[in-house]
């Protein structure tokens, strides 16, 4: 008997685990890509609530899952190659935010070449709360005001929605952020609405699916300065890491089911990471985070 109840922990343990549910609040994120244009760009973007943590990320992978599952069922069914590229959109922006509760550790994560990378920070925000207030959409809101990533912050959050987070590492506020931007306005965040998930999945169908194919979903963890450091060089060169397996032979052979050879195919995804990196050179933080001494 002592011996089934380490199984059945394990049992219980892990049916919580797969019925566990998550608030997803959906925030519209207004940005301008590039520092010497006026032009800016829209994505709806994320933020899932669990019990232990939140999830931010573009929303653009994980609303397209059914047609990444329905294009791969395709394909293995019928043995032929579909270029997965030219059915979804792709992404404005790759990066996980992840905030473990309650100490609202925040681990940016994010592909790099076949693997995950990631660095964690412990952010505290010195939040300045004014008296304004303002009706924002159904929300009764207040002010609040920061400096973060080289650029001022002004906030609008709500303690109709008690939880201390908001969208990209953003948190601390007595309540959800409902709207924030930098004085520049090149980043607005605005919350456009929510709802409650059954069954939650971390993990995107796409990201399983890689996963089916080697691409581990697991981030190793390394210091902040060493994750911007190799995704420059591989901003440099996207397929640096698959070079030398990319023998004449190999680059001449047909995708299955494809008039397309490999190498056509290589050199096309080349092409859409180096004008996915290209698209945008006003990053959020414009400064890092001074280190403690």
């Amino acid at each position: 008997m002592k011996k089934l109840i380490p199984v059945i922990l394990m049992l219980v343990a892990f049916s919580l685990n797969a019925q566990q549910s998550a608030n997803r609040f959906f925030y519209e994120l207004t940005f301008r890509p590039k520092t010497q244009l006026p032009d800016t760009d829209k994505v709806m973007t994320i933020l899932d609530i669990t019990k232990d943590k939140s999830i931010y990320q573009d929303y653009t992978v994980p609303a397209q899952d059914s047609v990444v599952v329905a294009a791969f069922k395709e394909m293995e069914k019928t043995k032929t190659f579909k270029d997965l590229s030219k059915m979804i959109t792709m992404p404005k922006f790759s990066y996980k935010v992840t905030k473990a509760y309650p100490t609202m550790a925040a681990s940016y994560t994010d592909r790099i070449s076949r693997n995950m990378f990631g660095y964690t920070e412990q952010l505290k925000f010195n939040w300045n709360i004014l008296p304004q207030k303002e009706k924002i959409g159904e929300y009764d809101t207040q002010k609040a005001t920061t400096e973060f990533g080289g650029r001022k912050w002004t906030a609008w959050f709500t303690t109709a929605i008690p939880f201390s987070d908001g969208p990209y590492k953003f948190s601390g506020l007595p309540g959800l952020i409902v709207k924030i931007e930098d004085d520049a306005k090149d980043y607005s965040w605005l919350l456009k609405g929510n709802k409650k998930i059954e069954n939650y999945s971390e993990e995107t169908e796409a990201e399983k699916l890689n996963a089916k194919f080697g691409m581990s979903n697991k981030a190793n963890m390394v210091t902040r300065e060493k994750f911007e450091k190799a995704y420059e060089v591989y901003k440099a060169d996207p397929l640096a890491e698959m070079r030398p397996q990319m023998t004449p032979e190999l680059m001449g052979k047909k995708m299955p089911g494809s008039d397309k050879t490999i190498g056509e195919f290589l050199k096309e995804q080349e092409k859409i990471a180096k004008d996915f990196f290209g698209a945008n050179n006003n990053p959020i933080e414009k400064a890092a985070p001074a280190k403690k001494k």
